[in-house]
């Protein structure tokens, strides 16, 4: 850019020393006749033209660079540097910086050129803003779009869980039955023995349970029917601690109760045991039965919140998205991926709601949040 304004200065000072000469050439020639006619050879005056003559060139030389450089500075004021900073922000806006100064150098062409610049630079930035809410507005929509996708899928799920479950419990009804009138007949012949009573009564117990976690399977895919009333939701999670804590699952596992007393939500017992008993067994299975659960009872206003937390590696962040899809199990053929989708179809009913997170320190943890009492 600087050498293209020295060149056009260059030239215009040429030129203008050009026009000068052409013009004043005839006025020298006569002035010099003139004082060669009034001069004589040899005198003073003869040799100052003389002299004149010769340092004219140098006269002219001298002319022409001044001339170069006061043009290089008019130009470079007037014309360079604005250009330079009209060039700077055209680049400026080709990598989408769109913050221009708002000075106006240059003259007016220039000024105005900036000026349209600067209304361009502000179009940009509306549409920019109006690009940025469009595509917030297309990403809220496909995540909307994609939860309605699970969630259809899901119901589809259901459904098909809602058919197994109605041939499973017609399969399993029978045989429970069966189990049962065993055990009558067991209890009565073993009713001299107590400890072989309380054993035929937990056997009891169990197998109603069993029949109960079947007929939660046929709910999966009904609209929900319980009626959920004031439950002690301390004691209700000390039953089940304790009740799986006489399982193999928990030889190795520290539990640890950090529970408020007096906490009553309105659930109903037998399916908030179900999902307990789920979480507790989740937790241990995945410590893999050695390791510590923490299980910890709040009111968190008019929330009762019951969270069961491990010291596991936690949940994938791949997995849990789909940690509540029936079918979706990460153990393999070990698990039948119902356990949660059975737990938070239960929760539901209750009019509350089951979460999962990972913890800060490590390890999972599933909240149960209950409706206070």
């Amino acid at each position: 850019m600087k050498f293209r304004i020295a060149s056009v200065a260059f030239l215009l000072s040429s030129l203008s020393i050009a026009i000068a000469w052409l013009t004043l050439q005839p006025v020298f020639i006569r002035l010099v006749s003139q004082l060669r006619k009034l001069s004589p050879a040899g005198s003073p005056q003869s040799e100052l033209l003389g002299h004149f003559r010769a340092l004219l060139p140098l006269y002219f030389a001298l002319n022409l660079l001044l001339l170069t450089i006061l043009c290089y500075f008019v130009l470079y004021l007037m014309v360079g540097r604005p250009l330079r900073r009209t060039e700077d922000a055209i680049e400026q806006m080709g990598r989408l910086e769109l913050e221009l100064p708002g000075q106006s150098h240059g003259g007016p062409l220039l000024a105005r050129v900036q000026a349209a610049l600067k209304r361009m630079a502000e179009a940009l930035q509306r549409e920019q803003a109006t690009t940025r809410r469009h595509l917030a507005e297309l990403t809220s929509a496909n995540e909307r779009l994609k939860l309605a996708q699970t969630e259809l899928v899901s119901a589809a799920r259901l459904a098909t869980v809602g058919e197994l479950a109605a041939g499973v419990a017609h399969e399993i009804g029978n045989p429970l039955a069966g189990i049962l009138g065993y055990l009558s007949i067991a209890k009565g012949r073993g009713g001299q023995n107590p400890q072989l009573r309380e054993c035929l009564e937990s056997i009891d117990s169990e197998v109603h349970r069993i029949d109960r976690i079947v007929h939660g399977l046929l709910d999966l895919g009904r609209p929900p029917q319980g009626i959920p009333g004031p439950v002690d939701v301390t004691q209700l999670v000390e039953t089940c601690v304790r009740l799986v804590s006489a399982g193999h699952d928990f030889r190795q596992v520290e539990v640890q109760l950090l529970l408020e007393p007096g906490t009553i939500g309105r659930a109903e017992s037998g399916p908030l045991s179900q999902v307990l008993i789920n979480l507790l067994l989740n937790a241990a299975q995945a410590i893999h039965g050695a390791g510590s659960v923490v299980v910890r009872s709040s009111r968190s206003g008019p929330w009762v919140l019951v969270q069961v937390e491990d010291s596991g590696s936690g949940i994938a962040p791949a997995v849990l998205p789909r940690l509540f899809e029936p079918f979706f199990s990460t153990k393999g053929t070990k698990g039948s991926g119902l356990g949660l989708a059975v737990s938070l179809h239960l929760v539901s009913a209750m009019g509350g709601q089951l979460t999962a997170d990972n913890l800060p320190r490590g390890g999972a943890r599933f909240t149960v949040s209950l409706p206070a009492a």
